[in-house]
């Protein structure tokens, strides 16, 4: 049988867990954007040859996956921390326009922070 401290301790180590995972694939999911954004002027504004097309085919099939990765670590994250829609569609969307994860990031990384702060204040 577990105590009301032990509930409320769990319930706060897996919002931890859920920041730590959001935090890493939107990192990586915006890295991988940047890479995308990079392969797509030069396959379409540079027009290189297909040789080094070969190279670099990979970069919109990785981002695609791991976007679909970061996607379940934001619906993790919103949910365990109970965050209205519009946090979500925000942090959706992060994924999709260059440089906005990093910024989504640092402000869900704050909140978050505050918010398990406050739990553990209880």
């Amino acid at each position: 049988m577990t105590t009301p401290t032990q509930a409320r301790s769990s319930i706060i180590a897996a919002g931890v867990g859920a920041l730590r995972r959001y935090r890493a694939m939107a990192y990586v999911t915006g890295v991988m954007l940047l890479l995308l954004v990079v392969e797509m002027v030069l396959v379409y504004g540079v027009r290189i040859d297909d040789d080094a097309k070969r190279w670099i085919a990979w970069i919109p099939f990785a981002h695609g996956w791991i976007y679909v990765l970061y996607l379940v670590t934001v619906v993790d994250l919103w949910s365990k921390m109970r965050w209205r829609l519009g946090r979500l569609v925000v942090m959706v969307l992060g994924g999709v326009v260059p440089v906005m994860s990093f910024v989504v990031e640092k402000r869900v990384h704050a909140d978050a922070d505050a918010k398990i702060a406050a739990a553990r204040a209880l």
